[in-house]
Parts: C-alpha cells; sequence; structure tokens
C-alpha cells in the first residue's frame, strides 16, 4: 500500500499533518475523515501516475465544446448503464464526428487496452482534456464513481460552454456595427470627401474661408490618400496586432492585460461574475468527486480565464494548506462578494461545500446571463450614436460651407438689383 502525506483540519480549528497508509488517494481521504479530520491536502509519496504528462498528439487540435460535451455525456451514459470502459471508448470514437476527438480515442483506447488508467491516458491529449477533466476522471477512478464525475463533467461544461457562447453572441452585433463603421469611415474619406472638397473650393474660387472642422476633414481625407497611411494600415497595425497577441500571451503581459479590463466597470462587472460562477460550479464538482480542498482551488483557479482573479485563488490555497479557512481568505478579495464568502463559510461549517456551493454557481449564471442582457443593450444604442455622430460631423463639414457659400453668392447677386431702386 502506498504512503500518503497529509494536512488536516481538527474539530478544534487545529491543523494536523503526518502519513497515512491506503490504498488509493481516495481511500486515504475517507480514512481521515473517519477519524474526524478534514482534508485539506493528500498527496501520495513519491507518486507516479501520469497526471502531468503532456504528450501531445501529433497533428491534434482542439475539439470543440459541443463535440466534447456530446462525448462525456454519452460516455456517462454508457458507464452508468453497466457497459465496460473499454467497449465504451470503442463505440463513441466510431461516431464521433470529431477528428481530432476520434484521433484522441483511437489512442485513448489502445492505452487503457496496455493497462493505463483512463485519467493517464487522457493527460496525453492536453489540448482535448483539461487539467480539470483528466483530474475528476481520476478522482472517480480512485473513488468507484466514474459514471457520476462524467455527468458532473458534462453538466460544468454545457454550463460553461452555455455562458462563453451568450458572451460572443453580445458581442458579434457590436463587432459587425463597428467594422462596417470603419469601412463606411475609410470610403467616404479617401473616395467621396475629396470630390466634396474640390467642389467646395471650385464654388468659392479659393477666396472663401472654409470652417475649421471642414478643413480638419478634408485635412485628414488627404492624408489618409497618402502613400504613408496605406504603409501605416497595411504594415503597421497588423505588426501592432501581432505584438499585442504576442505580449498578453506572456505571463506578466497578460497579468497586465487582465488587471485593465478589471479596471472597466462594466467589464469588471461581467468578468468577475463569470470568474464567480465558473469557480463556484468547477469548485463544487471536484469537491463532490472528492478531490482534496487545496488540489480542487489549484485546478479552478486555472480555469478562472482571468490571470489576476487566478493569482488571488493560488495565494489562498497556499493560505488553506497553512491551515486557514477558504472563507477567510475570499473575504480579503475584492472580486468575491459577500455571498459567496458567507455561504463558503456554510459550507465549511457543515461539511457539505459542494452542496452550497453550487446553489452559489446556480445564482451567478443567471447573473451572467443578466449583466451579458444588460451590457448588449447599452453597446447597441452607443454604436449606432457613434456611427450616426460620425456621419453627422461629415454631413455638418460638407453641407455647412455649401450653406455658406449660397449665402454669400445670394449676396452678391443682390447687389445689382439694390443699385436700380
Amino acid at each position: 500500500m502506498p504512503d500518503f502525506d497529509f494536512t488536516a483540519h481538527l474539530k478544534n480549528g487545529q491543523i494536523q499533518k503526518g502519513t497515512i497508509f491506503a490504498h488509493d488517494k481516495s481511500a486515504a481521504m475517507e480514512a481521515l475523515k473517519s477519524k474526524d479530520l478534514i482534508p485539506i491536502l493528500v498527496t501520495e509519496v513519491q507518486k507516479s501516475h501520469g497526471l502531468n504528462m503532456e504528450i501531445p498528439l501529433p497533428g491534434s487540435k482542439k475539439v470543440k465544446s459541443k463535440d466534447l460535451v456530446i462525448f462525456t455525456r454519452q460516455f456517462a451514459t454508457m458507464v452508468n448503464a453497466g457497459v465496460p470502459i473499454l467497449r465504451s471508448l470503442s463505440l463513441l470514437k466510431d461516431q464521433s464526428e470529431s477528428l481530432s476527438l476520434k484521433k484522441a480515442l483511437e489512442a485513448v483506447v489502445k492505452d487503457v487496452q496496455g493497462g493505463l488508467n483512463l485519467s493517464d491516458s487522457l493527460a496525453k491529449h492536453p489540448t482535448i482534456f483539461s487539467p480539470i477533466y483528466i483530474n475528476m476522471v481520476h478522482a472517480g477512478e480512485e473513488g468507484g464513481i466514474l459514471d457520476k464525475v462524467l455527468n458532473n463533467l458534462a453538466f460544468q461544461q454545457e454550463k460553461d460552454s452555455t455562458i462563453k457562447s451568450k458572451i460572443k453572441g453580445a458581442m458579434i452585433y457590436p463587432a459587425v456595427i463597428f467594422v462596417i463603421t470603419i469601412v463606411a469611415f475609410f470610403v467616404l474619406m479617401t473616395f467621396i470627401v475629396p470630390k466634396i472638397g474640390s467642389i467646395l473650393t471650385s464654388l468659392s474660387n479659393g477666396k472663401a474661408k472654409l470652417p475649421i472642422y471642414t478643413r480638419a476633414l478634408l485635412a485628414i481625407s488627404h492624408d489618409m490618400q497618402q502613400l504613408w497611411f496605406i504603409i501605416l494600415v497595411l504594415v503597421v497595425i497588423p505588426v501592432l496586432v501581432i505584438t499585442f497577441r504576442k505580449v498578453i500571451k506572456t505571463p506578466r503581459g497578460r497579468y497586465r492585460w487582465h488587471a485593465l479590463l478589471l479596471r472597466i466597470p462594466s467589464v469588471r462587472s461581467l468578468i468577475t461574475k463569470t470568474a464567480v460562477a465558473r469557480f463556484s460550479r468547477i469548485f463544487a464538482s471536484l469537491m463532490g468527486a472528492g478531490v482534496a480542498i487545496v488540489d480542487a482551488i489549484n485546478i479552478t483557479a486555472g480555469a478562472i480565464g482571468n490571470a489576476v482573479i487566478e493569482r488571488e485563488l493560488t495565494n489562498s490555497a497556499k493560505a488553506v494548506q497553512a491551515g486557514n479557512p477558504l472563507s477567510s481568505e475570499l473575504e480579503k478579495s475584492p472580486y468575491f462578494p459577500p455571498i459567496v464568502v458567507q455561504m463558503l463559510a456554510v459550507g465549511e461549517e457543515t461539511g457539505k461545500t459542494d452542496e452550497v456551493i453550487i446553489k452559489v454557481a446556480e445564482f451567478y449564471e443567471q447573473e451572467v446571463d443578466i449583466a451579458v442582457a444588460a451590457i448588449s443593450s447599452i453597446i447597441e444604442p452607443v454604436t449606432i450614436i457613434l456611427l450616426g455622430g460620425m456621419v453627422g460631423i461629415i454631413a455638418l463639414s460638407v453641407f455647412g460651407p455649401i450653406t455658406q457659400l449660397s449665402t454669400s453668392v445670394s449676396g452678391i447677386l443682390a447687389i445689382p438689383r439694390l443699385l436700380f431702386i
């Protein structure tokens, strides 16, 4: 039997550390609970299972979340019905519509046939199966509740996919309007405004002074037709975009970009609500699957999607490992509302953290829906106002001088008439 180092809470709140012998990690945790200890961290001594192996499948690409959800849901149904894991994987491999998933499952089937654990086999394909997925499957294998874990996984993925699709859907209309606005502005400034400018100049015979806003518009239009501007659009801007994307992929750049987003009021609200909803659902699923609390926090932190909140959670995991309750650590965070902290504290006191925190997930998933709808309703009129303002400025710059010139011409034509009165 392997040895497991553990850190656990006593009933009086004190921390106890030690080593326990057990068949597996799940058994070690159950043994600790039978001794009235609340496991904080349980790690196998000289742990050898391959959860951290990252051997990418040649040519593999990311699988659509929809395909992964369907696979997980069907896999859970088959395992629950008593179909052997190997046969379930083979059947699902044959009927999968995703080529990448099919190739990965072929490799997983071979590995399982060779005696490798399912979680270890899945861990070889990190571009398809996330650390959360792998760790939950591992917990299900150890606890003998793989069907239940797979059901939780499928449900959690569906919710996560729904949140992402709603956020993306809310941004499609503003993005389309923004692109149309940019294209329209470019066409107006490079083709229409120059012709109108020449007409205004010919009407005034070069003598009348055009308004400052008209002169500014004509100057911008003139610059947009120059070689340097074309080079800027075709070369410099793409280079800046590529550089920005590379910078935000670095840990430091990603952290700064995410910190900047959290300073924008409406964006901050959406990000924090999405993060809380995702944290609550994933954390509850991991705790329900029997994953130790420190491991659950660290795994969940990697799935939050915001580097700032992720760092706060990983720091909280260190504090929890040292013996502090998670609720007291999250209370210090500006991103976790009091209701989350209070519900988590109740879960810690009753020993039903997974059951309590799932209620928080359901509440904040509804809040995300409301926030997305609110942002959509704000972005649409703001975009229309900006588009209308752009057209209005161009119209004012064009028709203002024409009105002035027509008034001047009318005045000049009125002088001869006065001479004959």
